[in-house]
């Protein structure tokens, strides 16, 4: 079940599921939920498809107390494995998307958003401790999204705990998603040399540059030695996703360079990992350094 505040990307995460292979319907009535899932059961002996159900303060008759009893009836039933996923963004997001697509919230269509979005907050915000897993979209791309949605529902055979690796600029705030977080800010620094300053951490000069820190290849070796040991017993524990946040100053130089290297080794490692750089076109705004 996806609910979540209105603007958060429920619509996308559906989209997302659907093409998961899951049976995707939005805005179903709870009186209707049992009928749903009987007309989709399949034949004698055959596995169901999986169902991903949208349901938020729009859906009609939708009642947050009512929805989060009957999940928790539909957890006792033995045939069933239901997981509620939850999805929020901060205010200035939400308020930022429904400027942008110039539609009225559903909780205040006759007022300002913010009155709609504070509303909706108060009625359904305490969801969260009911939910399986809870995203922040604010900083989320669809396509970031997709990645994490797949990681935590995707349906394929299990190879063990999918990764995902990532740079960011300290200074445009911690990723929400992340797991895992290591500052590279103590690192010999390309921002200061005029030829590297326009580059990134993904050219072979900017990641040499670095690389001449004497304290860089520890630090890397420490990392693998720390995230090595780490990797089986999230497998063992049935954990789906894991994020690997590596943050400097402006996300564009350090970060980036050791996050190329992180990836590459844990692919070498034969694990599944999926590589980003959240910060990159933004670095060096404002005066920053790499």
């Amino acid at each position: 079940m996806v609910t979540g505040l209105s603007g958060a990307g429920r619509g996308t995460a559906l989209n997302v599921l659907d093409d998961l292979g899951y049976v995707a319907v939005d805005n179903v009535p709870l009186v209707l939920l049992n009928d749903l899932m009987r007309s989709t059961g399949g034949a004698p002996g055959e596995a169901a498809p999986p169902l991903a159900l949208g349901i938020d303060t729009r859906t009609f008759g939708f009642n947050a107390r009512a929805l989060v009893d009957q999940i928790a009836e539909l957890r006792e039933h033995p045939g069933l494995a239901v997981r509620l996923l939850f999805l929020e963004a901060d205010t200035e997001t939400l308020q930022r998307r429904y400027t942008e697509s110039r539609r009225p919230h559903p909780m205040a269509p006759d007022r300002p958003v913010i009155d709609g979005i504070t509303e909706e907050r108060r009625q359904i915000g305490w969801m969260r401790d009911a939910a399986d897993l809870t995203i922040d979209t604010s900083s989320l791309s669809p396509h970031r999204l997709k990645q994490m949605l797949s990681g935590y529902f995707g349906r394929g055979r299990s190879i063990g705990t999918r990764i995902s690796v990532m740079s960011f600029s300290f200074r445009r705030g911690l990723p929400r998603e992340a797991d895992l977080v290591f500052d590279a800010r103590f690192l010999k620094n390309p921002h200061y040399d005029p030829v590297l300053k326009p580059l990134t951490g993904c050219d072979p000069s900017v990641a040499a540059f670095i690389a001449t820190d004497p304290d860089y290849r520890p630090f890397v070796e420490n990392l693998q030695s720390l995230i090595g040991p780490l990797l089986p017993r999230f497998d063992a524990e049935g954990k789906s996703y894991l994020t690997i946040a590596i943050g400097c100053t402006g996300g564009r130089h350090r970060s980036v360079a050791l996050a190329e290297e992180l990836a590459d080794w844990l692919r070498s490692a034969g694990r599944s990992v999926t590589l980003s750089h959240r910060d990159v076109g933004a670095a060096g705004e404002a005066g920053g350094a790499g």
